[in-house]
């Protein structure tokens, strides 16, 4: 990159890469108290992982990090401040979760472990598992436990009470803006774009599964971040089956999982397969396997499949995230790694991201729930670590 001409620069105090969850929350909280520019290299934000949520709110999925991360942002889901949105981010799910025969032994394990960080978790028969759900099959669940807790999560509304919040506040964002080189030049970073030349004292690279190659642009080590691909698809429901009040139905081994989503049943395979940063598609075979899975656990006779798609989940190595400065870099710092919990953590990373940046310290309600500083730093992750996820 040439030596800047400051006529031609943007400037703001910090500058966020990314305008999915992580960048549009971070965008959120950090507007109230400087001056942001958020850069989203699509036309729109949120188009790739978070525009392909689960849209669920579970207390019990994820490492111990990210229930505790969960717990923390449970207040501002149910109960947003006033006018960051129009409808309630947050409606009753519930979770139910299933084991086959071989699983009761993984079944009892995980309840054990949620019940450390969910109290109300409880078992229910296998015949109370069927009324809630009737197409379970009868010879398939064999035990069962409950999260009544669970919800389902308004995620458009959610990501866009963080945009519209954050411009409120005086935060710009660019769409278009893809990020083609980025320089340290005295006390601040460069950033040329597809939409012209930026500059920040702060960098946050929220760039989900492009975090790395943000890095790489900027002359840091990587943290190891995996993309992971998930599949997931539209079918229909059952002729005469009423499937408004079903839970979230999830297998112990996370096998697969399905729901009801406006009329159709959302089902997924639960896959976890390594990806390239990429406009993510679903895998025919990964389908084909979650309708197995699903007709063997249900009654649902898949005919055809209505809609498919795919998502990146993007992991380190102890699937957590990673959210802090780096140790080798002035002013660079990382929101990533939120794999596929960054959703339902976002208020508390933000919060963790802003008083971070501000104060060097997390949160006090994040200290609270057993967050640690080293819980979260990019110092953690070894610059050759081999990811792996994690099981809840």
């Amino acid at each position: 990159m040439k030596s800047p001409d400051s006529a031609s620069i943007q400037e703001a105090e910090i500058a966020i890469i990314g305008g999915g969850i992580a960048g549009a929350s971070a965008a959120y909280e950090l507007a109230a108290v400087s001056s942001v520019i958020l850069l989203e290299r699509e036309s729109h934000c949120g188009y790739h992982s978070t525009g392909r949520s689960a849209a669920s709110f579970t207390e019990n999925y994820g490492n111990a990090v990210i229930r505790r991360l969960a717990i923390a942002s449970r207040s501002f889901l149910e109960a947003p401040p006033e006018g960051f949105c129009d409808h309630p981010l947050m409606l009753p799910r519930g979770m139910l979760t299933i084991a086959r025969q071989d699983q009761l032994g993984r079944l009892e394990e995980e309840l054990e472990k949620a019940r450390q960080f969910v109290p109300s978790i409880h078992r229910v028969s296998p015949e109370e598992a069927l009324a809630r759900v009737p197409v379970l099959r009868a010879d398939y669940v064999a035990g069962a436990i409950v999260e009544p807790g669970c919800r389902e999560i308004d995620v458009n509304e959610l990501h866009q009470g963080f945009l519209r919040t954050a411009r409120k506040r005086g935060g710009r964002i660019v769409t278009n803006a893809g990020v083609d080189a980025i320089e340290r030049h005295k006390d601040r970073w460069i950033l040329q774009t597809s939409q012209g030349l930026f500059a920040a004292p702060i960098l946050v690279n929220a760039a989900g599964a492009w975090a790395d190659r943000i890095a790489a642009l900027a002359k840091i080590a990587p943290i190891g971040l995996v993309p992971k691909r998930r599949t997931a698809f539209h079918v229909a429901a059952p002729d005469g089956v009423s499937i408004a009040g079903w839970p979230l139905v999830n297998d112990v081994g996370e096998e697969f999982y399905f729901k009801p989503d406006a009329g159709r049943i959302f089902v997924s395979p639960a896959d976890a397969t390594p990806s390239e940063p990429m406009d993510a598609y679903p895998d025919d075979f990964d389908v084909a396997v979650g309708v197995d899975r699903l007709q063997r656990a249900t009654t649902i006779d898949v005919r055809r499949i209505e809609h498919q798609w795919a998502g990146l989940r993007s992991f380190v190595s102890d699937a957590s995230p990673v959210v802090g400065f780096d140790a080798k870099a002035e002013g660079f710092f990382w929101l990533a790694g939120q794999g596929g919990y960054g959703i339902k953590t976002s208020p508390a990373l933000a919060r963790a991201c802003r008083d971070l940046i501000r104060t060097g310290r997390l949160p006090d309600e994040l200290l609270r729930q057993g967050i640690e500083p080293g819980d979260l730093a990019p110092g953690r992750i070894g610059a050759t670590s081999a990811p792996e996820e994690k099981a809840s």
